[in-house]
């Protein structure tokens, strides 16, 4: 029996956006991957994150990519929204306005590029909390917003805030985690935001990961997570090691690149990205090729 305590527990997978030749959504490709990652064992979806290509989509196609996720998942699986700004101000008004129904929670990034201090990232996180009607995750990834939400912010935004319910956890710095992990509020969720780490992460007591390489290997992935959770670390460790050359791979040229080629390589969807992102080179996608199980 897998020991999960959150509905945000296990593999959550941040779903990528495909596109048709001519850039526009492939909704079709889209509801291939869906039932792809739960027909594998995935616990929840993360629709419109980093992963789905949002800072390249319309609002309105924003709008339809969650709707027609919520239709396709079909209550399957809980989903999650990414709702993320660099502006307070906007991030709160955009998920007042947001269509939520079907919808079980956010995943919202610590503001980016104007790189606050730790007391505006705390007001932030606040003001989204106190704003949305779903619990909200938190998302600190200092490598794309420029800054790093420290252990002692984290700590205070889950002792003070009780609709923040959890972090993803992308600074890739183990000493933060640990500190956070030791000395989080029981409630208090932590994720791992960096695949090749989620088995290190689970082994010192985080509920789970929203994973970009779960596309590529849902069912090897998901049961990494799963025997981890369920305190079978042996395993865990041995399926964290069938994949992980494959996990390194996808970020070799960009991430969601990496993912998008190895799902082309499955059938799932074309090898397609907007501007300014591009392809993986033809070294990286004959990498990638050799590592994806098919």
């Amino acid at each position: 029996m897998i020991m999960k305590k959150h509905k945000f527990s296990g593999t959550g997978v941040a779903l990528v956006t495909p596109f048709k030749k001519d850039k526009t959504v492939d909704f079709q490709a889209l509801g291939k991957i869906i039932n792809h990652v739960i027909d594998n064992g995935v616990d929840y979806i993360v629709s419109l994150g980093t992963t789905g290509e949002t800072p390249v989509l319309s609002k309105s196609e924003k709008e339809e990519v969650a709707r027609f996720t919520v239709q396709a998942v079909a209550q399957r699986l809980p989903i999650v929204v990414g709702i993320s700004s660099n502006s307070t101000d906007e991030t709160v008004k955009a998920i007042q306005n947001f269509d939520l129904q079907g919808i079980d929670g956010i995943l919202s990034v610590v503001p980016y590029y104007n790189k606050p201090n730790q007391e505006g990232i705390y007001q932030h996180y606040k003001a989204i909390g106190e704003a949305s009607p779903l619990p909200v995750i938190a998302y600190n990834i200092p490598g794309r917003a420029g800054v790093n939400m420290t252990t002692e912010t984290t700590l205070r935004i889950a002792s003070e805030l009780p609709n923040i319910v959890g972090v993803k956890e992308a600074s890739g710095n183990i000493a933060q985690i640990m500190q956070i992990l030791k000395n989080r509020p029981e409630h208090f969720l932590v994720l791992s935001g960096d695949d090749s780490l989620t088995y290190p992460m689970l082994a010192l007591g985080a509920d789970g990961v929203i994973s970009v390489a779960a596309h590529a290997a849902p069912k090897t992935f998901s049961d990494m997570v799963h025997f981890a959770l369920d305190g079978d670390l042996i395993s865990a460790c041995d399926k964290h090691y069938q994949i992980l050359d494959l996990m390194e791979a996808l970020f070799l040229d960009g991430s969601p690149a990496g993912v998008k080629a190895a799902l082309s390589l499955l059938g799932l969807c074309e090898n397609e990205l907007r501007l300014p992102l591009v392809p993986v080179n033809e070294k990286v996608f004959e990498i990638i090729q050799k590592l994806i199980i098919l």
